[in-house]
């Protein structure tokens, strides 16, 4: 296996064995910095040789051993090392090249505890994506609309509230969850979105839609009469279910209403939108189903040959109300100017730009494209290479750099 291919089966298995740890260990840092000892051990072990087949498992034992020695060597929290197994007499780490452990899914047990009421509301949904997840601070930060430094000490603050308020490493009780879900949702949507931005699967975070996926799936059986629940799986299924059609063969991201719908996979689609019937039968609605209802229209391309952008425009008029926020403002801006025209969606969406929003990748594109439009070549280049500065996604980097060329010829 080449360093790029250890590389990505690391950043696969990372979620699965810091949620391991961190529930055995009670302790995030800890889990975090055992895993980065494992990882480094296992790019030296495994640099000429192949790594195990179970590499998860692998990097499971070695991290919990090496968390095990740093809490010997500390002196503390002697009841739970002497509640750790021992290593095999005369095994050594530096020599083992196979672990077959499984590891166990503690990843929404996790989420939960991530998202407890003792840790600040702005800090959850960061905390997990950092821990549970493994998305770099930076992206997190990005995603927040806050510097990397600013993120950093949040999810510093947010660690060290745990450990000193005692926060229990375990699943609360399902009465006790209504207190967490919102936060809990609001992870994964963040969670997935992130995700969803790097169509090419070329970042770290290129596990975390189909992960995703698994999660708000097994949520919506552990809460099937939730609607808002029901909506946001529905919401992730519909996203995955375009995975197929969003890149071109040079992997660069193709836009939602130039994808080829033949590629969208139909039964996701059904399933969504069977998960929207139910949740609509529940009789109370909220942003997570309006968002799905928006990209059910958009799916709805592929049986009736055209997207009905008026449908969308309302959905948007409502989910602004429900959300107010400069992500659905640069959507509903875009979906008017399908409607209205590009003067339109150029006016809202010149209405939104401050200082914050302008280091925004996604409110720059959008700029970018409706001054393209109204034939504003040199307006839209400028703002082409804005968003391009801002860390764009290998694919979407692609068809940044493509529009660029486009308007700068």
């Amino acid at each position: 296996m080449t360093s790029a291919g250890l590389g990505a089966a690391i950043i696969a298995a990372r979620p699965a064995v810091v949620a391991a740890l961190a529930a055995r260990f009670r302790d995030l840092d800890l889990a975090e910095d055992g895993f980065a000892d494992a990882v480094e051990l296992a790019m030296r072990q495994f640099a000429d040789a192949p790594p195990p087949g179970n590499l998860g498992g692998w990097l499971h034992v070695a991290a919990r051993r090496r968390i095990i020695d740093r809490l010997r060597r500390k002196a503390r929290l002697a009841e739970l090392i002497a509640a750790q197994p021992e290593a095999a007499e005369g095994e050594d780490m530096d020599t083992v090249s196979l672990f077959d452990e499984q590891i166990p899914d503690e990843r929404l047990r996790l989420i939960f505890i991530c998202c407890h009421p003792a840790i600040a509301p702005e800090a959850r949904a960061a905390l997990t994506l950092r821990v549970v997840c493994g998305v770099p601070t930076e992206r997190i930060a990005a995603a927040f609309l806050v510097a990397t430094p600013a993120m950093a000490q949040r999810l510093t603050r947010a660690k060290a509230k745990i450990r000193e308020a005692g926060v229990p490493f375990e699943t609360p009780p399902p009465h006790l969850w209504a207190e967490r879900l919102q936060s809990v949702l609001a992870t994964l949507e963040i969670g997935y979105a992130l995700a969803f931005q790097d169509a090419a699967g070329s970042e770290p975070t290129a596990d975390l839609g189909p992960e995703v996926l698994r999660l708000t799936d097994m949520l919506a059986e552990l809460l099937p009469d939730d609607p808002e629940v029901l909506g946001l799986a529905a919401l992730v299924q519909l996203g995955e279910a375009r995975r197929a059609a969003r890149v071109d063969a040079a992997g660069r991201m193709i836009p939602l209403s130039e994808q080829d719908c033949t590629l969208w996979d139909n039964r996701l689609i059904g399933s969504a939108a069977r998960a929207m019937q139910r949740a609509a039968a529940l009789g109370r609605s909220g942003p997570y189903q309006l968002m799905a209802a928006i990209h059910l229209t958009h799916a709805r391309r592929k049986a009736e040959g055209r997207t009905d952008w008026a449908a969308i425009l309302k959905l948007y008029d409502l989910l602004i109300q429900l959300r107010p926020g400069p992500v659905v403002a640069i959507n509903r801006a875009i979906a008017l100017a399908r409607v209205e025209g590009a003067e339109a969606g150029l006016a809202a969406i010149e209405a939104l730009g401050d200082e914050k929003i302008e280091r925004y990748r996604p409110w720059q594109a959008a700029r970018a494209h409706l001054l393209a439009q109204m034939g504003d070549r040199e307006g839209a280049a400028a703002a082409y290479r804005k968003a391009l500065a801002l860390s764009p996604a290998w694919a979407e980097r692609l068809f940044l750099e493509a529009k660029l060329r486009e308007t700068s010829a």
